[in-house]
């Protein structure tokens, strides 16, 4: 059983900057490809960034690229996002996800990932 615990989230203004976190336990977490979702009220969840098991290999959505950089550090395992030049539209609930398929490559919807964080808030205003 995965667990997966974010945190970092919060109010941040436009133009800034704020960095989230999750933290994994049980199972290989370096076997894992790890994401970012998001979802803001009355819409679907969608995808923000992932990144391969060694952290080699990142990829992301158009609405947060050269914004937001994901990254990952296996000897603690953890996974961050980097969220830079923040936009009122960035806010939303942010979770973070796990795929333990066994898939290395990029995966971008919900339904590939099987092991999901609580979500964590942030709010920008403008």
């Amino acid at each position: 059983q995965v667990q997966l615990v974010e945190s970092g989230g919060g109010l941040g203004q436009a133009g800034g900057s704020l960095r989230l976190s999750c933290a994994a336990s049980g199972g290989t977490f370096s076997r894992y490809v790890m994401a970012w979702f998001r979802q803001a009220p009355g819409k679907e969840r969608e995808f923000v960034a992932g990144i391969s098991w060694s952290g080699i290999r990142t990829w992301y959505a158009d609405s947060v690229q050269g914004r937001f950089t994901i990254s990952r550090d296996n000897r603690k395992n953890t996974v961050y996002l980097q969220m830079n030049s923040l936009k009122p539209e960035d806010t939303a609930v942010y979770y973070c996800a796990a795929d333990t398929s066994g898939r290395n490559y990029k995966v971008a919807t919900p339904y590939e990932y099987d092991y999901w964080g609580q979500g964590t808030q942030v709010t920008v205003s403008s």
